[in-house]
């Protein structure tokens, strides 16, 4: 069995499609959550899905290698960001190379990088008057939302879209093709195209 770990730092709401999708499933489980915020929904999420939690702060991710020395006594194989704020560091690149995935609530490369998460990503879109929106999924390297795109959906925006509007259909594509995609992903799967706009 493939085990997938999630990292979350929100509502969990990806993190909650992603166990239900994969729990029934012949080869891939999502094997455990790992959350930097000990506030954060996605913990709630892990005790009623019954999916092992592993709660961590800043040290253990960047000074102590707790994280990654959690990812290898569990024999993680393959890492999906849900919602997951911070940089990834370079021991767990390095001992995942291309096995790590991340969703984005906009078309990369724009409306990407530091900060642009969340309600933020879609003001953004919005106060640039762009006509099109949608998510990117990608693999994750060093830098924010720049490894190579694997998938990308488009929307069309409407003229009197609101931010909170355009996050909800956001969040449903993302709760549809996120499981979807890391599939393929993971089982080197064709995926499909998603570019038209809808």
């Amino acid at each position: 069995m493939i085990k997938l770990a999630v990292f979350a730092s929100g509502a969990g709401t990806n993190a909650r499609e992603l166990i239900r999708y994969f729990r029934h499933h012949p080869e891939i489980m999502v094997a455990a959550i790992f959350c930097n915020r000990s506030g954060a929904g996605v913990i709630k999420v892990a005790a009623e899905e019954g999916v092992p939690l592993v709660l961590f702060n800043r040290k253990d991710l960047y000074e102590q290698n707790h994280v990654l020395q959690e990812l290898q006594k569990r024999a993680i194989d393959y890492i999906a960001l849900a919602g997951f704020l911070w940089k990834i560091p370079e021991p767990i690149l390095n001992a995942y190379p291309d096995r790590i995935v991340n969703i984005h609530p906009a078309l990369l490369p724009r409306h990407g990088g530091k900060g642009m998460y969340g309600m933020h990503v879609h003001e953004a879109v919005l106060a640039c008057g762009d006509r099109e929106s949608g998510i990117t999924v990608h693999l994750v390297n060093d830098q924010y939302d720049a490894g190579p795109i694997l998938f990308q959906r488009r929307i069309v925006v409407p003229p009197a879209q609101t931010a909170a509007q355009l996050a909800q259909r956001i969040h449903e594509l993302e709760h549809y093709w996120y499981p979807r995609i890391i599939e393929c992903w993971i089982l080197k799967k064709t995926i499909p195209s998603g570019t038209n706009p809808s």
